[in-house]
């Protein structure tokens, strides 16, 4: 895996698009480090540890999540730091944990249209083996905001509206300008790929104080660069 350096604390890995691994970020602060974003899998958290170690980084004290999709949560259970999610992403991830990863659920859920077939084909192809599938909610959960001292640095989650789902949080560093939003300029997948104008136009709105987005499944863009990309939504 690829580790890149965007700021003089802020790291991101690659996406890679086959398995449906998004970016995963690294703040690095002189008491405490923060990841963004748990990844797929074991694997997916594996790689990622052995990036931020040959950069001499240690592993992270902190996980945040963005939202309850498979590709950004199911790697909870390989983290070694303290994980914490907003409350509606945690309400999400006890319903899924509940669920069972067998061919036949699997297939009965896509019926039902509470999984989409997207989604599906990439678990499978991240699991070969599908009971090696361990669904967990965060150690912490926030409504509204959050703020943490990492020592030197003081990272901000925030809970959005956004039209890509409802449980969207962004992760920002004020010192840097820096913004992580994850998924939430996207559309909703699991409501027949819906998107919602009025929360992309108070998306926007949050988007527009600050500098540098960096997005789940794309390289980081300017601010001017991602209000142009939901402008183009707008205007579809």
């Amino acid at each position: 895996m690829e580790l890149r350096q965007l700021t003089d604390c802020v790291f991101y890995s690659m996406y890679n698009k086959e398995a449906d691994r998004p970016i995963l970020e690294y703040i690095n602060g002189q008491k405490y480090s923060l990841m963004v974003d748990s990844g797929n899998s074991k694997k997916h958290v594996e790689l990622f540890n052995e990036a931020i170690s040959n950069f001499g980084l240690r592993k992270p004290n902190l996980i945040a999540i963005t939202h309850w999709h498979w590709d950004h949560t199911f790697g909870m259970n390989a983290v070694e730091g303290v994980t914490i999610a907003h409350k509606k992403t945690n309400n999400k991830l006890a319903e899924m944990a509940k669920w069972k990863w067998t061919d036949s659920e699997m297939k009965k859920r896509l019926e039902a249209k509470v999984e989409i077939k997207f989604a599906d084909t990439c678990i499978r192809k991240e699991y070969p083996l599908l009971s090696e599938i361990r669904v967990t909610t965060s150690d912490i959960s926030f409504n509204g905001n959050m703020e943490i001292d990492l020592g030197d640095v003081v990272v901000e989650l925030h809970h959005i509206e956004s039209p890509h789902s409802e449980d969207c949080t962004c992760i920002f560093i004020p010192q840097e300008r820096v913004l992580f939003i994850g998924d939430a300029v996207g559309v909703d997948y699991y409501n027949n790929c819906y998107l919602d104008k009025d929360k992309l136009c108070s998306l926007i709105t949050a988007i527009e104080e600050f500098d540098f987005c960096v997005m789940g499944h794309a390289e980081p863009v300017s601010k001017l660069d991602i209000l142009n990309i939901m402008g183009s939504l707008l205007e579809r």
